[in-house]
């Protein structure tokens, strides 16, 4: 470009730490932690978590986090606290979204004076631990009875939305084509490239099976792995197949420690890490995955099972109603294949190469093993 125009065109790139957004999803099934009580309370996890996000927030001034709790019956933001969206709140945006501010109007609490803690960090507590007591609150019997696990597929859809819109807030507001009259303005000036917004999601799992939510967390990974965020997972209790790969799919880091009681151990040493410190750091592996799917009318994990040719829907049995596909409807000869199963053919040995035709000797005068060409002396 220099050479055409014979003008210097400098450009800048921003060198520093780009600021990290780290997601929280805190897994609040009661049963899951209540079996988990001996080795680790839930208000010990709390705690611990808490320990860690201060350590989040002090690694970087422009760090920030967001607290999203999977409960039985809903997903909801622990922080930041969403306000309400009326015409009388100060905090409503004028295009009608919902303002996160950290605080709402109608918030009872309040930070203590202490001198010996840190206020944001004082500001982030509290409202967790306030919402937190609300969620709470607000859990009946009839939620517990009616669903025994965790919603973790809305809560993957509130980090990933609330990560979109704060990549958005923290993105330059030069556009493109104001960039391009700028240049042409002062072709010599020098132009700043900034480092975009290094997100990620820390999912903390006590529950156990979540195959009855595999589409909607399945297209969670897939626009988490398109928009490039990690999703990492500490899985305290139960076994997912969803989670592996969720974590092996969005390159996060998948653990499951044998000892949930050493929690701070395991988020100050292996999460604690933004992705732009991991380039240069060794992360723990999940080792094997188990890359099994879910099927779409009973949602059980399956070994083998029939596969619609038109939408990729799993089916763990041929028995289907009219055999018509229960996603897209489309005709499906599933019976004819179950009474037919393919044949599986053997692999064919490959034979050994021999060198000019005749098998070749050995260093030493000793010959193959297997051949019978002669030994001279």
């Amino acid at each position: 470009m220099n050479a055409i125009d014979a003008s210097d065109h400098h450009e800048r790139v921003d060198e520093t730490v780009p600021p990290s957004l780290l997601a929280i999803v805190l897994d609040t099934n009661p049963h899951a932690w209540a079996h988990l009580s001996s080795t680790l309370p839930l208000a010990t996890a709390l705690a611990n978590l808490l320990v860690f996000i201060n350590a989040h927030l002090a690694s970087g001034n422009g760090n920030s986090v967001a607290v999203i709790a999977s409960h039985s019956n809903k997903s909801c933001f622990l922080y930041p606290t969403p306000t309400p969206a009326s015409p009388q709140s100060r905090h409503s945006a004028a295009n009608g979204d919902v303002e996160m501010n950290g605080t709402a109007d109608n918030t009872s609490y309040s930070v203590q004076d202490n001198p010996n803690k840190y206020r944001p960090f004082a500001n982030v507590e509290t409202a967790i631990l306030s919402n937190f007591a609300k969620l709470m609150e607000g859990t009946k019997e009839s939620h517990l009875a009616a669903t025994p696990t965790t919603l973790i597929g809305g809560a993957l859809s509130l980090a990933l939305s609330y990560i979109a819109k704060a990549t958005l807030v923290n993105s330059p507001t030069t556009s493109n084509t104001e960039e391009a009259m700028l240049a042409i303005a002062d072709p010599e000036a020098t132009r700043t490239s900034y480092v975009s917004l290094a997100s990620r999601i820390l999912i903390v799992s006590v529950s156990g099976d979540l195959a009855n939510q595999y589409i909607p967390v399945m297209n969670s990974i897939f626009a988490a792995q398109r928009k490039r965020i990690p999703i990492d997972i500490l899985k305290l209790a139960g076994d997912t197949v969803l989670l592996q790969q969720a974590s092996d799919a969005t390159g996060g880091v998948y653990m499951k420690p044998e000892r949930p009681e050493g929690l701070l151990q395991y988020l100050m040493m292996a999460f604690l890490p933004d992705p732009t410190a991991r380039r240069s750091l060794v992360m723990p592996s999940a080792g094997g995955v188990d890359f099994r799917a879910a099927c779409f009318c009973h949602r059980k994990v399956v070994d083998i099972g029939f596969v619609c040719s038109v939408c990729l829907s799993i089916f763990c049995t041929a028995d289907l109603p009219d055999n018509l596909c229960l996603t897209c409807g489309s005709y499906l000869s599933l019976r004819a294949a179950e009474s037919n199963p393919p044949a599986l053919i053997p692999r064919k040995k490959k034979k050994k190469k021999r060198v000019g035709g005749t098998d070749s000797a050995t260093p030493g005068g000793s010959t193959p093993a297997g051949s019978n060409t002669p030994m001279h002396a």
